[in-house]
């Protein structure tokens, strides 16, 4: 029920900014690393040894201050590369103006030609964290030489300096340790390193993994130098009986973030659908309905884009119910799948791949077991997910989220929620963000995006909201709170 047995840096900054908004600040966490890493640092040096710790100025750098506190009956020297000024948090900051008042030999070096290690026993790798990649910069570029040359014992700290703990790879001139440290989880590439690993226990609480928090938001990013089709086109399928779901579920999309948003609705029913707003890029097809008629340039509409939103509004009708099915026989893309139309979706034998979002009723529909606690509920939703091959969102005052393979609960939401149209509003959300995203961090985020959308609501004016109140809130949950 977690993110895997490894983590790479960005599930890590993830992870970490959950843990403080569960309770556990960085602070704490970065303390409890410094710890670690000291008791490995003295479990390969002698008692007279001479250790030098060698410091960037982020994070990682600020694990490796800690641990000069407790190695205070060692000869220790602290060798921070650049300037105190530019270190890059405050707890780093704080950690190393505490190691300046104290007892502990520090020094600075901006200029990589001044850098000297001066025949230490021990050295201490803690130069570049988890968020780095490519070939090693000055001055780490000579530091990391000549830590490789020393007749010493090296041990890294969380990454040997120059391991993208992204891809998994190493640089040619990274660090080659003796020994590494890495806190919490592994990282991509480490068990494929000619050095003993030890995974250390810094306290990072379950629910960090668990719960999808404010943390999941650093999935998302909006360079500088972004340009139009970055972000994703979505077409959402809807309409017949209802015209307000696929136009809720379409500007849902919009305000998630989806460069474009295409609306495809029976023709009977288009222009009232365009009258909802002006963003919207209606495609009629023919009928008051859908059926089977409409699936052939449906799909053709459909390979144009990055993700489909099928069922707002659709109904269950007989017709439009086959014609569901042999939509989704033929389609190859990522759908996200809401409410009559999720009917077919046990059935049907798919190369999609599958979101599909049912409230509690429609997950027993499908085949899923209920239950009382929610806990019991992810458990089933799990094993609905394996048995399906396809992404689960089951919505409830906790959302279940589940591919089969990791499982994760969204608690935001209130029971305002529970008026009509907010389920468009999520599929439409998770529909942009599969547009950019895999299935289920999209999933997770459009849980955890959406129900804090209608929590902003509540906050403002109480409950008694409507759905189409969440449209603007959207935007703020995505990107206001942001770690």
């Amino acid at each position: 029920m977690t993110f895997g047995s490894e983590l790479t840096g960005r599930e890590i900054a993830i992870v970490d900014a959950n843990a403080a908004a569960l309770g556990v600040t960085r602070k704490q966490l970065m303390e409890s690393a410094g710890n670690a890493a000291a008791g490995v640092i003295r479990d390969v040096a002698d008692a007279d040894d001479r250790i030098e710790i060698v410091a960037g100025r982020g994070n990682n750098g600020g694990d490796a201050l800690v641990a000069a506190r407790f190695l205070g009956a060692y000869d220790c020297r602290v060798t921070l590369l650049g300037d105190p000024d530019d270190i890059g948090t405050d707890i780093a900051r704080e950690n190393w103006n505490a190691l300046e008042r104290s007892t502990v030999e520090t020094r600075t070096i901006s200029d990589s030609t001044a850098f000297d290690l001066s025949d230490p026993d021990v050295i201490v790798d803690a130069m570049l964290g988890t968020g780095i990649s490519g070939a090693l910069r000055e001055p780490v570029a000579t530091a990391a030489d000549a830590i490789n040359a020393a007749d010493a014992t090296v041990v890294s700290l969380d990454v040997p300096s120059g391991l993208d703990a992204s891809a998994g790879t190493l640089a040619e001139d990274a660090v080659r340790p003796d020994r590494i440290v890495t806190f919490h989880k592994s990282k991509p590439g480490l068990a494929d390193l000619d050095a003993p690993l030890e995974v250390a226990d810094i306290g990072v609480p379950p629910g960090a993994e668990y719960f999808v928090e404010r943390g999941d938001l650093l999935r998302l990013s909006r360079p500088a130098d972004s340009h139009k089709g970055d972000f994703g086109e979505v077409l959402v399928i809807g309409g017949g009986p209802y015209t307000g779901a696929p136009a809720l579920a379409a500007q849902s999309a919009l305000r998630a973030g989806a460069d474009l948003v295409r609306v495809a609705v029976p023709a009977a029913i288009a222009d009232e659908v365009q009258g909802y707003s002006e963003d919207l890029i209606v495609r009629p097809f023919d009928g008051t309905q859908l059926t089977e008629p409409a699936v052939d340039p449906l799909l053709d509409l459909a390979t144009d884009h990055d993700s489909v939103v099928l069922g707002p509004g659709l109904g269950a009708g007989e017709a439009t119910l086959s014609a569901v099915e042999a939509f989704l026989a033929d389609f190859e893309g990522t759908a996200v799948v809401d409410a009559d139309a999720l009917r077919v979706v046990p059935d049907v034998e798919t190369g999609a791949t599958l979101i599909c979002t049912p409230h509690r009723g429609e997950f027993e529909r499908m085949g899923g077991h209920d239950a009382a606690d929610w806990e019991t509920r992810a458990e089933n939703v799990a094993d609905l997910a394996a048995e399906l091959d396809a992404t689960l969102l089951v919505k409830g005052p906790a959302d279940i989220i589940s591919d089969g393979k990791s499982t994760r609960v969204s608690r935001t939401g209130n029971p305002g929620m529970t008026v009509g149209g907010t389920g468009d509003v999520l599929a439409g959300v998770t529909g942009a963000l599969a547009a950019t995203l895999d299935p289920h961090p999209a999933a997770s985020l459009g849980a955890y995006v959406t129900g804090r959308a209608g929590d902003l609501v509540v906050e403002e004016r109480g409950y008694g909201l409507v759905a189409s109140d969440l449209l603007d809130r959207v935007p703020t949950a995505m990107w206001d709170e942001q770690p």
